[in-house]
């Protein structure tokens, strides 16, 4: 995915835009079959923390912001620009853990306490806790708003996946395409689905696809790519 600069980020237009954005699916297609977009959707979720973050700095806005850089800090054993950095992913993420912890126990029912409680889930869920991620998720599901919801909903979907429990996993996307928010579009959901069931049902994951080829977009190359690896008729 390309860079956004932090103007861009600040913009109506760019607030529509992330509605359409599905190419990182292109770009990580593996990690999606693996783990579905729990560690992509975060990317998303970074973009709509900026395109939503139009407010003055408060304290629990500081924090989460703090909480997310240790998150992206590099793993290094010293830094060469003087960004943060960790020796190793445990530290990184053990002090990622503690800081989104914390946010959600200080803010609870804070839009911030929603983005701590997605990140603390997709970090569970890269450390192979998928009970903890699950419940962490769920929480965030039932109780955020309809955007950190919608993607909550969309790791918890490929993570269902991932545990065998695909009727859960195909139910929550189907519901995403019927109803979608700013965060998951319908384009999103759909591919999500089809990643599924390419190779569990490729003849359902080519109808779910042939609708979104007739584009010139982003949404119709990724769907043009995931076709082009079904199996011929």
């Amino acid at each position: 995915m390309a860079r956004i600069t932090r103007k861009e980020l600040k913009t109506d237009k760019f607030a529509l835009e992330v509605e359409h954005t599905v190419d990182f699916f292109e770009e990580h297609r593996q990690e999606i079959i693996r783990y579905g977009a729990i560690a992509l959707a975060a990317i998303l979720l970074i973009l709509g923390y900026g395109v939503y973050n139009r407010h003055r700095h408060t304290e629990r806005e500081q924090a989460l912001t703090q909480a997310i850089t240790t998150q992206e800090a590099a793993i290094a054993p010293y830094s060469t620009n003087g960004g943060l950095t960790y020796p190793t992913q445990q530290a990184k993420d053990e002090a990622a853990t503690k800081a989104f912890t914390e946010i959600r126990t200080k803010y609870p029912g804070s839009a911030e306490a929603e983005v701590a409680g997605y990140y603390l889930g997709c970090i569970q869920a890269d450390e192979g806790k998928m009970a903890d991620a699950a419940k962490t998720l769920e929480d965030v599901a039932r109780k955020g708003s309809a955007r950190y919801a919608s993607l909550a909903r969309l790791s918890l979907a490929q993570l269902y996946f991932a545990e065998g429990r695909s009727d859960q996993g195909e139910k929550l996307l189907r519901d995403m395409i019927a109803h979608p928010t700013v965060f998951v579009s319908k384009d999103q959901a759909t591919i999500s689905l089809a990643g599924y069931l390419m190779t569990k049902k490729p003849e359902e994951a080519r109808k779910l696809l042939t609708p979104l080829l007739s584009g010139n977009d982003a949404v119709a190359q990724v769907a043009l790519s995931m076709a082009g690896q079904l199996p011929r008729k």
